[in-house]
């Protein structure tokens, strides 16, 4: 075969996921395809995978990628006449202790959200399925029983096989020296064996895809790991359908191999590996042995499974696999380089996803948008910062155990951190702050009081920090609250033609007057929710964009992406030049009023303006809106100037009842008020009319906006689905996410996010209904109607459902 010259698509790296993409782009019908291995296929991290193919994941979205994977492997080989060893013979978690339990639980509940079977087990069941296994410390499991395993392998032969038979190029021994980048985009690859020019590239380079990114100035995020397994000697009573057994409490999988056991595990504590880069020679290799890192799991692997002390060891396995800080992989084009595509860390789970991902990639590039919300796994949720190597070294030392660790409510990891510190951090520290962690800023989630460690003690229930939250909370709607948002980010978007082009842009109307503020959203052509965020008009040729930390890199891509080469506008990313302080609650006017000459009233400060006032010795943009539902004001204070105003309000704060208040705080506020939140209530498959939000949208603005066209095909045609609050019957339950909701004894929709609400006493939730497109179905009165339930870890909890706020429903407060 001739090494071509031109391609529409360069797919760099052989492993089962690049593999996966080339597939899926011929069945897509883009047959002009070329995929490159540096040695052979499998040959990095694919090759001695364990071949697990669980089905229930994290995530909503996520587990349909993983469903979609399962359905594909069991088809492959009759499609490519190539053997895949897939086999559906289930897989089973065992809990050790309540709150395991609970963990299983919910995610059984989650599971029925999208008819996937799951089966509760006792201890006695669990010994009955798997011959030997001690269950004396077992309290129950779960059994998924289309969960299946494959042979990683064959299975990536199948998928190759499956592209080359649609016309796909496939060549080994092929090493990519360089990704070809010219203008911000990427137009090929340069080999050894030449260049290939091309209208996409796509990194699939599994443990070597940081440093290709490096190479083109992208973030790839990612750091391999030294993973451990055994085989043994051939097992008496082993069987080839016995399902796979997950132990996570003592970080162990455990299956049947051609009449062996195959056991293997994530430890706490793990083995970063590569740091050096990895060797060139690299092919089918594995790692040296390291027996006393693994000898205590493999002690408590004996006592889950007592014949294996008395079963020799046939192998003794240590292999790389990479890991992403946050353990989820990374799809999508990369906001540095367009038409640079990434599909790589897959967290030792690339088997499993590979076949979801190859689709949802394929989609991506050919119709120019994801399929889906993949918010989770997108590439543009990753800072610049991430790109360091000892920051990635560091958190790899965690992320490989978390896999089986407890995947606690709120957790926070706990290695790299400090990353991003507002220039308040000391200051909060000392005052009793306990942080967490959000795009590497450290934010204060919750404040200890004298004599309390500001420490989080994890649970399912409530935590340790819920009554000082409460007390945060209840200060906001009673006396006024201060929170440090300095994380926010913050663009800058001016020139003559500024206005134009946010106009385009915002579903709301931009063109106020200076001073105003605009709530808004970004919408795309199918009408979804990209961005959520303000917009304040400083001077009639400079607009302040503000949104979330989480989506920094992700808004302000889209933003560049959406200004016409030929505009005079010029998107900046100013977020590390100011600090944020809000200021919330009924007395936050009385105290602001105190220190600023400023007058604040409601005639001369109204909701939803901005000013520039003195405060302090300084000169901030003080902007009245809330995110609380009570009257407030941010306070964009520039960083050099930050101390001084915050140690002026603190002095001030006592005679007003002021008190520090955290992000959990911050959350509990927001759901009493219904306001919703990008990557949980409202994401790019979302649009303002299903969320509620239409209230935001100018639908007959001058200009029209992007996504116009769509959101008025929706209303002819009527919703069949909307956003709609819960309040539980039983406040000792709580919501946080991806809980079933029934109605009338169906399953109608899934929580996207939930918080106790202290202020109403409440345990809160939000998700959407669906409800069809039958006459009226979407009527609001209909649509209240009927016996709501909320499943939380398997008990149906009756629930009251609104269309409006729970708190404050008119909005009074925030008028005030």
């Amino acid at each position: 075969m001739d090494f071509p010259n031109r391609a529409s698509v360069v797919i760099v790296g052989g492993g089962v996921v690049g593999c996966s993409l080339a597939y899926h782009l011929t069945l897509r019908g883009c047959t002009d395809v070329v995929l490159l291995e540096r040695k052979q296929l499998t040959c990095g991290t694919t090759w001695h995978a364990a071949g697990l193919v669980g089905q229930l994941r994290a995530t909503y979205n996520l587990t349909r990628l993983a469903q979609y994977t399962a359905n594909l492997y069991a088809s492959l080989e009759q499609e490519t006449g190539q053997a895949t060893g897939f086999r559906q013979t289930g897989s089973m978690a065992i809990a050790t202790h309540a709150a395991r339990m609970e963990e299983l639980l919910r995610g059984a509940s989650m599971a029925k959200c999208f008819g996937l079977e799951v089966q509760t087990m006792s201890p006695a069941e669990i010994a009955a399925t798997w011959p030997g296994v001690t269950t004396e410390d077992v309290v129950g499991g779960v059994f998924l029983p289309k969960d299946g395993r494959c042979n990683p392998i064959d299975t990536t032969q199948a998928l190759a096989k499956g592209a080359k038979n649609r016309g796909a190029k496939i060549f080994e021994n092929t090493a990519v020296e360089k990704i070809l980048v010219e203008n911000g985009k990427a137009v090929g690859v340069r080999t050894a064996k030449g260049e290939i020019r091309a209208d996409m590239v796509v990194n699939c380079a599994g443990m070597w895809a940081h440093e290709l990114g490096a190479q083109t100035g992208t973030t790839v995020p990612l750091h391999a790991a030294e993973h451990f397994y055994i085989v043994t000697e051939p097992m008496p009573g082993l069987h080839s359908n016995l399902p796979v057994m997950r132990d996570p409490d003592n970080c162990a999988y455990f299956k049947e191999d051609a009449g062996k056991l195959l056991v293997g595990w994530f430890e706490p504590v793990a083995k970063p590996w590569g740091m050096q880069g990895i060797p060139e020679s690299f092919s089918f290799d594995s790692l040296p042995d390291d027996l006393e890192h693994i000898e205590p799991l493999l002690a408590s692997a004996m006592k889950r499974l007592p014949a294996l002390a008395n079963t020799g060891i046939n192998l003794f396995f240590n292999g790389p696999e990479s890991f992403t800080p946050d353990d989820r992989y990374l799809l999508g084009e990369t906001p540095e380089v367009r038409n640079l595509f990434v599909a790589a860390g897959f967290n030792s789970i690339g088997i499993q996803s590979a076949g979801g991902a190859g689709k949802v990639l394929a989609d991506w590039m050919l119709d120019g948008h994801p399929p889906m919300d993949l918010w989770d796994v997108d590439i543009r949720r990753c800072m610049p910062f991430q790109r360091n190597k000892k920051y990635l070294r560091d958190r790899t030392v965690e992320t490989l155990g978390l896999l089986y660790d407890m995947h606690w409510p709120f957790r926070q990891p706990a290695t790299a951190r400090g990353v991003r510190r507002s220039v308040l951090h000391d200051r909060l520290k000392a005052l009793g702050a306990c942080f967490g962690e959000t795009a590497g800023w450290e934010r204060a989630n919750w404040f200890a009081p004298a004599g309390v460690k500001a420490e989080y003690e994890y649970s399912y229930g409530r935590q340790n920090w819920f009554e000082h939250t409460a007390a945060e909370h209840n200060a906001v709607r009673n006396a006024v609250g201060l929170f440090d948002q300095s994380s926010f980010a913050k663009f800058v978007v001016q020139g003559p033609d500024a206005e134009r082009v946010l106009g385009r842009i915002c579903a709301n109307d931009v063109a106020v007057p200076v001073g105003k503020m605009v709530y808004t959203q970004w919408l795309n052509a199918r009408g979804g929710i990209e961005a959520d965020l303000t917009i304040t008009r400083e001077a009639p040729d400079r607009f302040l964009v503000v949104t979330a930390a989480a989506t920094q890199t992700r808004d302000f891509a889209w933003l560049q992406s959406q200004i016409p080469a030929d505009a005079h506008a010029i998107a900046t990313d100013i977020s590390s030049s100011m600090a944020v302080l809000s200021v919330m609650g009924p007395k936050s006017r009385a105290l602001l009023q105190s220190l600023t000459p400023a007058d604040l009233s409601n005639a001369a400060f109204p909701f939803g303006t901005s000013q520039i006032i003195d405060l302090g010795y300084a000169r901030v943009r003080a902007s009245r809106i809330t995110y609380v539902g009570e009257l407030g004001w941010e306070l964009y204070i520039p960083t050099e100037c930050t101390m001084g105003v915050f140690d002026v309000l603190l002095e001030a704060g006592p005679a007003f009842g002021l008190k520090l208040c955290g992000y959990h705080a911050l959350n509990s506020l927001r759901m009493e008020k219904g306001y919703r939140h990008w990557g949980h209530d409202i994401s790019d498959e979302d649009t303002p009319q299903q969320a509620g939000l239409g209230f935001a949208v100018a639908m007959n603005k001058a200009g029209g906006f992007t996504g116009l066209e769509a959101l008025q095909q929706q209303k002819a045609q009527g919703l069949t689905r909307k956003l709609v609050q819960f309040a539980l019957h039983d406040d000792s339950k709580l919501l946080y996410h991806n809980e079933p909701i029934y109605r009338d004894g169906a399953i109608v929709g899934r929580i996207s996010s939930g918080m106790y609400g202290h202020a109403l006493q409440k345990s809160l939730g939000m998700g959407y209904v669906e409800f069809g497109s039958a006459p009226g179905a979407g009527d609001a009165d209909q649509l209240l109607q009927g016996a709501y339930e909320v499943e939380v870890a398997g008990v149906r909890v009756p629930a009251t459902p609104s269309l409006a706020p729970f708190y404050d429903p008119k909005s009074l407060r925030i008028k005030s």
